[in-house]
């Protein structure tokens, strides 16, 4: 059975910067707050005219020169993303368009912060079969378009971004996926949603009052649970690989929170050496986080030949999940 081969990363961040003190002339908070509280400084934000579609195009161009892949190579194209240009069509038909990869067979898929390893994911598993050759894998959002830019307990949170994957098959173990390993409970679908906009609570002056279009959360809940679900979901990965933490050079968790960062870590044991964290500078960017953090890890030369790389992640829905990856 063919391996599934990690070919190239890129990633996208928009010019533009919103730091905290900018922040603060918005609402009432502070930069020692946001920082205590969070760990995030500042985050990007799309340019007037910007759309999930075009930082997915950016990331993407990044990532295929750095496979030295062209787009017309690629069979399949999978967008994560639950902010796209528009309901119809999917962000990945837009950016097959805008790549000019004709080839490919497109889809989104919105599993909120998890559908970048969800999408790794379904991608590993096309490969492995021998079903697709060259998969181009995108996390992508546009997450200041959906925050309430009056509530203090999310606007803080979120940023705008993309990063991309191209893989490929191969049969050797370098660069290559180990395992990935998805969960989800819809059960606790409550605790972070955006409860407007769909076929059960349509566009109405009321629901646009009660600002349903933007992103709720109860957030005492979600730490809690996040916490749990990465802790496990890693554990799960080692366990069934043959690891130990030990074994790992490198852990890359979903960007949401520090102190989430640092609670997962603590359960495991891990060294904040080990920690990839980048949310200071881009905060919460939901499918685009780990995405991002990959491709840069790779360009600061944080993973090398031979390591090992757990990633965890989790999200609305619920869903989490975790990867392992052999560079």
């Amino acid at each position: 059975m063919n391996k599934t081969k990690i070919l190239g990363t890129g990633s996208y961040l928009p010019k533009k910067i919103l730091t905290n003190d900018e922040l603060s002339r918005l609402i009432d908070t502070t930069d020692e707050w946001i920082v205590t509280r969070t760990g995030i400084r500042e985050r990007r934000i799309v340019g007037e005219h910007e759309t999930c579609s075009d930082m997915a195009c950016q990331a993407s161009l990044k990532a295929l020169g750095a496979a030295r892949v062209c787009a017309d190579e690629i069979d399949m194209i999978i967008v994560a993303s639950m902010t796209p240009d528009q309901r119809l069509p999917s962000a990945s038909f837009l950016l097959q368009d805008k790549l000019k990869a004709k080839k490919a067979a497109v889809y989104d898929i919105a599993v909120a912060c998890s559908g970048y390893v969800f999408a790794l994911s379904i991608a590993d598993q096309y490969i492995k079969t021998g079903e697709m050759k060259k998969i181009l894998v995108v996390g992508v959002e546009v997450m200041s378009e959906v925050i309430d830019w009056e509530d203090r307990s999310t606007c803080v949170l979120f940023g705008d971004g993309a990063g991309a994957v191209v893989l490929g098959a191969g049969q050797t173990e370098e660069r290559s996926i180990v395992s990935t390993h998805l969960f989800s409970n819809g059960s606790l679908h409550y605790l972070l949603n955006i409860p407007g906009g769909g076929s059960a609570a349509k566009w109405t002056p009321e629901s646009l009052k009660r600002k349903d279009h933007f992103v709720k959360m109860k957030g005492k809940e979600v730490f809690r649970v996040a916490v749990e679900s990465m802790a496990d979901a890693c554990k799960t990965a080692l366990h069934k690989a043959g690891l130990t933490l030990s074994d790992i050079s490198l852990f890359i968790p979903h960007q949401a929170n520090i102190r989430i960062i640092q609670a997962v870590a603590r359960k495991l044991n891990c060294s904040s050496d080990k920690v990839f964290v980048n949310l200071d500078k881009y905060g919460n960017m939901s499918a685009a986080s780990i995405a991002v953090a990959l491709d840069e890890a790779v360009r600061q030369s944080r993973i090398k030949k031979g390591d090992l790389v757990l990633i965890a992640t989790f999200g609305a829905g619920f869903a989490w999940g975790s990867a392992l990856i052999r560079w």
